[in-house]
């Protein structure tokens, strides 16, 4: 097999298709597009103009569910399918699955996961070995770095920066008892929080704007707006600097 194209499939002009790629019913590919060797396009996919999609990608993957999951059952046809703005770049191996709406101008690089029920804004970058769970809402010019895990329900707003190894809680019980089927919360990060390199939050904590949570550390409680946090568990340790504040950075669309 050199390549398998749905005649239901819609394929731009200039788009160039590499070998042992699948194209699945009822997929929508834009112009001036390139599409590895080795992809899969599932079924309803709709990608942009002008969007990079590197070897062994798979877009619009069904979910799954483990048999001692406690995620509801979603069926595929229960779920839109997934949506490739324009000028994005999918990279090697990388998963985004159905119901996943990404924006124009985003990298989702070689090997990372995003799940369905999630939205990825304009301009934000998904790291390498990134894993976003599903039902998150990540903003624009974001920058997810490599191996951080986004859990489930989470909600990063505009300009986020997650430093590599940073890890993110949805479940305070940790599996035990039914209580904790009515506490599941992810976390939430607001317009231009920055997390440093491998800290760790716990389930529903909010960082604030501004705020800045530093390397290692461990997030107990919110973090307030604008304040450095420090330590397991993380304490405030002084006000961000006004020169380190977005507002301050003359950023065209901040």
């Amino acid at each position: 097999m050199d390549k398998l194209i749905s005649e239901k499939a819609k394929i731009g002009q200039g788009t160039e298709i590499g070998h042992n790629t699948v194209i699945s019913d009822d997929v929508t590919i834009g112009e001036g597009c390139s599409i590895g060797h080795g992809v899969v396009v599932h079924g309803g996919v709709q990608i942009g103009n002008n969007v990079r999609i590197d070897d062994f990608a798979v877009l619009g993957k069904g979910p799954m569910k483990g048999a001692i999951s406690i995620m509801k059952r979603r069926k595929e046809e229960d779920l839109p399918p997934a949506r490739i703005g324009d000028d994005c770049i999918i990279g090697t191996s990388a998963i985004i699955y159905r119901g996943c709406t990404i924006g124009k101008r985003v990298l989702v690089a070689d090997f990372a996961s995003v799940r369905e029920n999630t939205s990825i804004g304009d301009c934000t970058i998904v790291g390498r070995n990134v894993t976003i769970e599903n039902f998150c809402i990540i903003g624009r010019y974001c920058k997810l770095e490599t191996d951080s895990y986004i859990t489930a329900y989470s909600m990063l707003e505009d300009w986020v920066f997650i430093a590599p190894g940073v890890i993110t809680s949805n479940d305070n019980f940790v599996g035990r008892t039914e209580e904790r089927f009515k506490h599941f919360k992810g976390v939430t990060v607001k317009r231009g929080g920055r997390i440093g390199v491998g800290a760790v939050i716990l389930p529903g904590k909010v960082i604030g704007e501004d705020a800045l949570v530093a390397a290692g550390s461990v997030v107990t409680h919110d973090v307030p707006a604008r304040k450095i946090v420090l330590g397991a568990p993380a304490r405030v340790w002084r006000d961000v600097p006004p020169e380190q504040l977005l507002d301050n950075q003359g950023w065209e669309g901040t």
